[in-house]
């Protein structure tokens, strides 16, 4: 599997009492393949799946799966702290036809790198998939560095990395130094500059609610080479990027995201509360002016 593309790891919807609401779920799906995204993930961490039990997680991705129905790529997260459950979960998704594998640095053990490699490794070798690596050192307190990246590069599964450490120099050094592993952006205030260093991939939570703004910068940049069209749409985007990573309320904006859109997707799992409305206002707005310049961009190249 090649990743090129919008990514969009899907939100999980819930009911008021915080279960999960498979009709809104199914909804957005559609929603997002209709957009024109390329593929979508499940269990990545905008879906929540740090709040929900292996069995709630297996019966996620299968229902999405099945409601994808081949539609676009379906990705299946594996994050978990124990090696164990990361495996339960690949081979799940083996089993039920999953495209690839999204293989992040289980949270809070703060493995080595030689450590984390064998965790990777092992996931690969109960599951066989092809494997888009996660890295986010500012969540899980570990670096995907040269002695990892060497480790895994020994399995040709391993295919592309979703960087998101947000060290510039790490993306100098992956695409100079490990061109076998796709480059995937997963800093989305840096997009511009992960195209520009050939960057096929986007792995963006905000596509969630605004798929065709990350849709027309991907276009723009990675199909068209238009990077002064590419410039004007990421100063479209900017506003947005420093609303959804402002006081850490990243998973409550991509909800409300969607519910200006119409589709409601209820609460975030406790701890996490939703925007107050203080807070909703301020992101409609982002949104609303987003919207309108985009499609000023997009009209004026037509």
């Amino acid at each position: 599997m090649q990743f090129e593309g919008i990514y969009t790891p899907l939100v999980t919807a819930h009911r008021a009492d915080y279960s999960i609401d498979r009709e809104q779920t199914a909804a957005v799906v559609d929603y997002l393949i209709g957009a024109g995204v390329h593929g979508l993930i499940v269990a990545g961490t905008t879906g929540e799946y740090y709040a929900q039990s292996i069995d709630e997680r297996l019966e996620m991705m299968a229902f999405v799966h099945a409601h994808i129905a081949a539609r676009v790529p379906t990705i299946v997260g594996t994050g978990a702290i124990r090696t164990e459950d990361s495996i339960e979960l690949a081979i799940a998704a083996r089993d039920l036809g999953a495209n690839a594998l999204l293989v992040a640095t289980p949270p809070y053990a703060c493995p080595t790198e030689r450590e984390n490699a064998l965790h990777a490794l092992a996931i690969d070798a109960a599951a066989n998939l092809p494997i888009m690596l996660y890295n986010y050192p500012g969540r899980m307190s570990s670096e995907m560095g040269e002695e990892y990246l060497d480790r895994v590069g020994r399995s040709p599964n391993f295919k592309a990395i979703k960087e998101s450490s947000g060290d510039i120099n790490r993306v100098h050094t992956l695409a100079r130094d490990y061109p076998h592993v796709a480059l995937s952006c997963g800093m989305d205030d840096q997009a511009l500059e992960f195209f520009a260093w050939g960057a096929r991939s986007w792995v963006c939570a905000g596509s969630n609610f605004a798929p065709h703004a990350h849709i027309a910068l991907y276009r723009a940049c990675a199909l068209e080479g238009n990077f002064d069209k590419g410039r004007r749409i990421m100063s479209a985007m900017l506003p947005l990027m420093r609303v959804l990573e402002q006081g850490g309320k990243f998973v409550q904006c991509i909800k409300e995201g969607l519910n200006i859109r119409g589709l409601p997707v209820g609460p975030p799992r406790r701890p996490l509360m939703p925007l107050d409305k203080d807070e909703k206002r301020e992101l409609a707005e982002v949104v609303r002016v987003m919207d309108r310049a985009i499609e000023t961009i997009e009209a004026e190249s037509a």
